[in-house]
């Protein structure tokens, strides 16, 4: 499933229209993205929390040269699935 299937699952099941659903998306999906900017996890019970981990810097070796790099450090988000999701699937 893709971002266009997923606004037209919501249209069908929510009774809204396609752009209606489609704002409704892109909402959740700006409002989640914007508190992880932040730093502030999102829980959704029964879903599954989206958080931020930060990673440390490392050392790597390039792959075609064997060459060693340095790879700085990160900030990464994370999903962690909720039992009602887990429960949902299996």
């Amino acid at each position: 499933m893709n971002k266009q299937d997923l606004i037209g699952a919501v249209a069908d099941s929510s009774g809204l229209s396609k752009a209606d659903a489609s704002k409704a998306v892109e909402g959740v999906f700006d409002a989640i993205t914007s508190s992880l900017k932040k730093g502030d996890e999102v829980r959704l019970v029964g879903f599954g929390t989206f958080s931020v981990s930060k990673r440390k810097a490392s050392t790597g070796r390039n792959p075609r040269t064997g060459e060693t790099m340095t790879i700085k450090a990160s900030t990464q988000p994370k999903f962690k699935a909720g039992k009602g999701l887990k429960d949902a699937v299996n």
